[in-house]
């Protein structure tokens, strides 16, 4: 395995790629003058800050991933990455991102950044054996991205940087649940539990992850209701809405791996398209 390819299964590439897309629509939700270097700049900066955390959660679950087959192949269980240079490199990585952050925006955003990989890789991950609640703990550095993106345009906490972290925050637990829900059986062997109730697969973790995306419906609509968007934020997040809640009423239903597999698709399209609509309606 090449240095590249280690380094992007320690920073989950993709995922790191998702956290940077959110980061990047709320700054863009924010700017009242765009700058190339600013986007450049938050891109490299939460990228590294995100791979960070992801290396660091995967350096102190080094052992549990080896159990589990999802998990087995990443650099450190797999033997192709020393667990003490994959530290030194989260390390590395985390710093620069930070500094990154501080130097070409402002000290609120560097907070941001510290406050989500401290959060993430110290008290989310050291949670998870432990209890569900994790997921919620979770949900807090999960939903800091496009609120890092608006704060670093704007320098400022207001209404409008809560509302992008609420719709990501609630966004997190269909998306996750209906993830920990296929992989139950493999987290189990890492010693995870996840689902939201103690009994795993049952009507009340189907009927918990159904009210958590009925709650992505009027959410997802609050900017629209305080006039930071339009009219077609309501159309949008009312069609992708609609996708996840019927995959969750089919999950609540059917108890069966394929709805969730479904609701976690759907749940892919659901944020990134209202990230996106949020935007243009902003600037139409």
């Amino acid at each position: 395995m090449s240095l590249y390819k280690q380094i992007a299964g320690l920073f989950k590439l993709r995922l790191s790629f998702l956290v940077v897309f959110s980061a990047c629509m709320g700054y863009l939700f924010g700017i009242s003058q765009f700058s190339w270097l600013e986007l450049l700049a938050l891109s490299i900066g939460g990228f590294l800050v995100t791979g960070s955390s992801n290396g660091i959660n995967q350096v102190i679950e080094r052992q549990r991933d080896s159990k589990m087959k999802r998990t087995q192949n990443r650099p450190i269980p797999s033997g192709e990455m020393n667990w003490k240079m994959a530290a030194f490199v989260c390390v590395l990585a985390g710093v620069l991102g930070l500094f990154t952050l501080y130097y070409f925006f402002h000290f609120k955003a560097f907070m941001l950044g510290l406050g989500a990989l401290v959060s993430y890789a110290f008290i989310y991950t050291p949670l998870k054996p432990i209890t569900s609640f994790a997921v919620f703990v979770g949900a807090f550095p999960g939903a800091i991205p496009p609120m890092l993106g608006y704060v670093a345009a704007t320098n400022q906490f207001d209404l409008a940087s809560g509302l992008l972290f609420i719709t990501q925050f609630i966004w997190q637990f269909p998306h996750f649940w209906a993830i920990a829900w296929v992989l139950d059986d493999d987290y189990s062997l890492g010693g995870f539990k996840l689902l939201p109730s103690v009994g795993g697969k049952n009507k009340t973790s189907a009927f918990q992850i159904l009210i958590y995306t009925l709650f992505t419906l009027p959410i997802g609509l609050l900017p629209w209701a305080f006039e930071l968007t339009g009219v077609w934020s309501v159309v949008v997040v009312a069609i992708t809405g609609l996708i996840m809640v019927y995959y969750a009423f089919r999950l609540y239903f059917s108890g069966e791996d394929a709805d969730a597999k479904k609701l976690m698709f759907s749940s892919f399209l659901y944020l990134p398209a209202i990230q996106i609509v949020y935007l243009l309606d902003k600037l139409v």
